[in-house]
């Protein structure tokens, strides 16, 4: 399988767990293009120099377009590249910010989140006692 074949398949399936599975439909939503446009300026800066200066090479039978030429750097945009990297950064960019903000968001909504304040973890005793402690702002009534 290509990487271009993998980026479209890796981003219909986060689409689909977006929509359908996860119903956060953040796709759907204003505010989540306004920031992914932010990550993607980003994005392309990175691949750039990451690709620009060889420091990672592609090869031509699995990507659009050609691999990196041996007398110098890919072009800056065309045969299937943008800012030196392969159209499918892109994509498996868009399929990984889209996935870890619609887990968050799905386990926010079902109130999987330690409730937050200062101090040490948990786990490790406030008062130097032995033992795991849960400060009294964390109980829940009744418990």
């Amino acid at each position: 399988m290509t990487y271009t074949q993998l980026a479209i398949i890796g981003v219909i399936a986060v689409v689909g767990v977006d929509l359908f599975v996860a119903r956060t439909r953040l796709v759907a939503r204003r505010a989540f293009w306004v920031p992914y446009a932010i990550i993607v300026f980003f994005q392309l800066i990175t691949n750039g120099v990451l690709t620009g200066f060889s420091i990672v090479t592609y090869n031509g039978d699995v990507i659009i377009g050609e691999s990196t030429p041996v007398d110098g750097p890919p072009p800056f945009i065309g045969e299937g590249r943008l800012a030196f990297a392969p159209v499918e950064d892109l994509l498996f960019g868009f399929a990984l910010v889209l996935l870890s903000l619609v887990m968050w968001v799905w386990l926010g909504r079902r109130g999987i989140q330690r409730t937050p304040f200062a101090g040490p973890p948990l786990w490790r005793s406030r008062s130097g006692s032995a033992g795991p402690q849960t400060p009294s702002h964390d109980r829940v009534p009744g418990s």
